[in-house]
């Protein structure tokens, strides 16, 4: 009797513990286009970077995406290979990814991927890495 007590509170802290680590590590990233700003919600922490999305002739898609991949460095086959360090990419070719044109954050510059500092790619990339695509959401809006 006391064996199978025990099993069950065994049983039960590892599916509770399980959910409550698995709420506690939601991770939301929401792009602003208006604004050019990304907030960044992890648990209780809150990050706030200038970006850059699509310029004149380009789209940044709007919409609430989960994360497909990870790429620590990514060169776009695309646009001249150019470099895409710590890329989240998270609708097909899109991704947030880290810059060195850091003198055009804070205004419509890219092909369309949202971009901002490389060290805040990083940070980001690691997040997600950490919470996992299952736990992670990317919403776009206007």
């Amino acid at each position: 009797m006391k064996k199978t007590v025990l099993m069950a509170a065994v049983l039960a802290t590892m599916l509770f513990g399980s959910s409550v680590e698995g709420q506690a590590a939601k991770l939301v990233a929401n792009i602003d286009i208006s604004s050019q700003r990304m907030t960044v919600r992890h648990g209780q922490a809150v990050y706030r970077w200038t970006v850059s999305t699509a310029r004149k002739g380009y789209v940044t898609p709007r919409g609430s995406y989960r994360p497909q991949r990870t790429e620590r460095m990514w060169y776009s086959r695309k646009y001249d290979m150019s470099p895409m360090p710590y890329s989240v990419f998270f609708r097909g070719g899109y991704a947030i990814h880290g810059t060195g044109a850091v003198k055009q954050l804070g205004r419509p510059a890219s092909h369309g991927c949202v971009r901002l500092r490389t060290a805040n790619a990083a940070t980001f990339y690691s997040m997600v890495r950490q919470a996992g695509f299952r736990n992670t959401r990317i919403v776009v809006t206007d």
